[in-house]
C-alpha cells in the first residue's frame, strides 16, 4: 500500500475495496465509474462555459432533462449525441481512445 503522510492513494483504496485490475468486482466498478466520470466532466465543462442545462440543451438540440440525466449518470448517452453536446453545445472537441 502506497502511503504518504498516512494517506491512502485512490488507486490503493480501489484495490482494497474493489479488487485488483481484472477482477469481476473491479471491472463492474470501473464501468460504472466511467459513466459517472463522463457525466461529471460534461457538467464541469458546462459550468466552465457559464451555461445552464437548459441553455446547453437548446444549443445542441436536446432538452434540459436529457442533459440532467447524463450529468447525473441516469441515462447513457449515444456517441453521436455526446459529440453534438461537446462540439456544438460547448464549442469543444471530443477525443476518444481505446486502451488495451
Amino acid at each position: 500500500m502506497s502511503k504518504k503522510n498516512n494517506i491512502t492513494t485512490l488507486d490503493d483504496f480501489i484495490d482494497i475495496h474493489y479488487g485488483k485490475n481484472g477482477s469481476s468486482k473491479r471491472d463492474k466498478f470501473e464501468k460504472g465509474y466511467d459513466a459517472f466520470k463522463l457525466g461529471f466532466m460534461l457538467q464541469q465543462a458546462r459550468l466552465k462555459k457559464g451555461l445552464t442545462q437548459e441553455e446547453l440543451a437548446e444549443k445542441c438540440g436536446t432538452n434540459k432533462g436529457y442533459i440532467s440525466k447524463i450529468e447525473n449518470d441516469i441515462k447513457e448517452v449515444r456517441l453521436s449525441t455526446l459529440q453534438k453536446i461537446v462540439e456544438i453545445g460547448l464549442n469543444g472537441h471530443l477525443e476518444l481512445f481505446i486502451k488495451l
